[in-house]
């Protein structure tokens, strides 16, 4: 997955219930375009460019990893949705809302479509204070101002005040309620995807496992006799290992992790591949390591069908994974499902993302994050 951008939005309203607007605006964005991360006061400035009503303004912080081009479609496409009717005049009018880019990560990007930064943005009040509430650190990469200082050499000598307060859609996802979460899945079904997504999106800390360096896993799926103990015995001490030292960095009590793997995939995996005398083994050690091992506040298991995960093993293309059988993934998944009906002491949520995309569609990965949340509750 492209890491996310940070992208800056600007949203304006001065035609009917403003404020309302604006709310939906924030709501609509949240659920279609990125996921909104912090939002600003809400302010009320004079019109800019023309005589008309005041409007009601505010900033949102959102992240996203599809280009600007495409973000930018999509906010056009919420601005219709929400009644807003372009023509192609270039004179300032009123509108019920108006969604800018201002910024796209770090990017410049000046095209007959699109330009980024906003080439206004450093002329308008009602853009610069709101941005100071919750991006003060920004510096205009072409200008090379900081806020603050932009904020000193705008000549906007309109009025621009603040009168509410706004919420941002994700400050109401309560993730951090655990401090430890272990996101499992069959092979190709996104759990490394989704873990490094919630880590950007609510600042959490990640323990991401370590499967490329395994000299072990090529040898293994084209001679899965042969190499099955050794691979398995690898993974179990290099998941032992790993997620000793990366938990014994953070605080269990204060800091949220998410965690792409739980050692117990070690025995499902094991339980898959190993012959039956060399399962009981394996089964002995790993009950011994198993008991010193933290155990997560919240189990998540990403549920895919097998066809969808085949599909998503070949988009990614790692060359030592295209001969896994479909027979092999269905032994993973029932070997999953088998492990979590058993478990009476692990709080375990089961999503099925058989026929989601929480990578290319934003409402997808809401679904996900509202699974979640209803779990806290």
């Amino acid at each position: 997955m492209n890491k996310q951008q940070q992208v800056i939005l600007s949203l304006g309203s001065n035609q009917g219930n403003r404020h309302e607007n604006i709310e939906y605006a924030i709501a609509l964005v949240h659920q279609e375009v990125g996921t909104v991360v912090s939002v600003s006061s809400l302010y009320e400035s004079d019109s800019w460019g023309f005589d008309s009503d005041s409007f009601y303004n505010c900033i949102v912080i959102l992240h996203t990893n599809i280009s600007a081009i495409k973000l930018l479609k999509k906010i056009l496409k919420a601005e219709k949705k929400l009644g807003r009717i372009r023509n192609n005049s270039s004179l300032y009018q009123p509108r019920i809302i108006d969604i800018d880019v201002v910024s796209y990560g770090d990017e410049v990007i000046e095209t007959d479509f699109i330009q980024v930064p906003h080439k206004h943005l450093q002329d308008r009040l009602f853009v610069l204070l709101p941005m100071i509430e919750v991006i003060s650190d920004w510096s205009h990469p072409i200008i090379n101002k900081t806020i603050s200082e932009l904020v000193k050499d705008c000549s906007d000598a309109g009025s621009c005040k603040k009168i509410a307060s706004l919420t941002a859609p994700l400050s109401k996802i309560k993730l951090e309620n655990f401090n430890y979460i272990a996101v499992e899945g069959n092979i190709g079904a996104g759990k490394t995807t989704l873990v490094s997504k919630i880590a950007d999106d609510f600042n959490a800390k990640t323990v991401l496992e370590r499967f490329a360096d395994n000299p072990f896993l090529p040898k293994f799926y084209k001679d899965q006799n042969r190499f099955a103990f050794p691979l398995e015995m690898s993974f179990l001490a290099d998941r032992y290992q790993q997620i000793s030292d990366d938990l014994a960095q953070f605080d269990l009590f204060k800091d949220f992790i998410v965690a792409d793997y739980h050692i117990f995939k070690s025995l499902i995996f094991a339980k898959v591949t190993l012959a039956e005398d060399e399962y009981r083994l394996y089964k002995t050690l790993f009950d011994i390591i198993y008991k010193e091992m933290p155990k997560p506040d919240l189990y998540i298991y990403l549920y895919q069908n097998t066809e969808r995960l085949l599909q998503n093993i070949k988009r990614r293309g790692r060359s030592y994974e295209q001969e896994i059988p479909a027979s092999y993934l269905e032994k993973i998944n029932n070997g999953y499902l088998d492990y979590i009906k058993t478990q009476q002491d692990l709080n375990v949520l089961i999503i099925d993302v058989s026929e989601r995309d929480f990578v290319k569609n934003q409402e997808d990965y809401i679904f996900v994050l509202n699974e979640i949340q209803n779990k806290i509750r």
